[in-house]
């Protein structure tokens, strides 16, 4: 009964080593761009980045999760992460991909925080323009309602095929 038992623990431990690999779990921990198209579901968000103005100045994890700490940094991608392999796991997201409510309060946050001098600009200004303003989002409106095409282009379906993106893995 021993045997069997270390040897359930050693196939036990292989099956999860080999889950661990083949799902590329370890590249999760990264802040590399590439780990976001281990899911084919993303290669044409990961192909408009890197089409874009923000490729060289702004990575997937510096715009959808927190910057405030490491601890919330890594419980916002466990908790992403986690929606993620279940909505992939059972189909569950449509043609379209939605964002979440807290993630969109990420975006926001980063892009006010990395566009700092242009909101404080826009701020001042803000009270000559007549607009429905939003109070559940700082300023007003999100970012995205002007700036519709940033960082990832106007395809927003799944089976878009606009401008023939393709991804180059290494």
């Amino acid at each position: 009964m021993k045997y069997a038992a270390i040897f359930a623990v050693i196939v036990t431990l292989g099956i999860f080593a080999n889950l661990v690999h083949e799902s590329k779990m370890l590249s999760y921990l990264s802040s590399d761009p590439r780990a976001c198209i281990n899911c084919h579901t993303m290669t044409i968000h990961y192909a408009t980045w890197e089409h874009s103005s923000h490729r060289n100045r702004a990575t997937c994890v510096d715009c959808h999760l927190p910057r405030d700490s490491f601890v919330n940094k890594m419980l916002a991608k466990a908790r992403d992460g986690y929606h993620h392999s279940v909505a992939m796991t059972f189909k569950t997201y449509g043609p379209n991909l939605r964002i979440s409510s807290d993630a969109a309060k990420r975006i926001q946050d980063n892009c006010i925080a990395c566009h700092q001098k242009a909101v404080s600009q826009m701020m001042a200004t803000s009270a000559l323009y007549e607009k429905a303003a939003d109070s559940t989002v700082q300023m007003g409106r999100r970012c995205w309602d002007c700036h519709r095409g940033l960082p990832h282009g106007t395809m927003r379906n799944l089976s878009a095929t606009q401008n023939n993106f393709s991804v180059k893995v290494d």
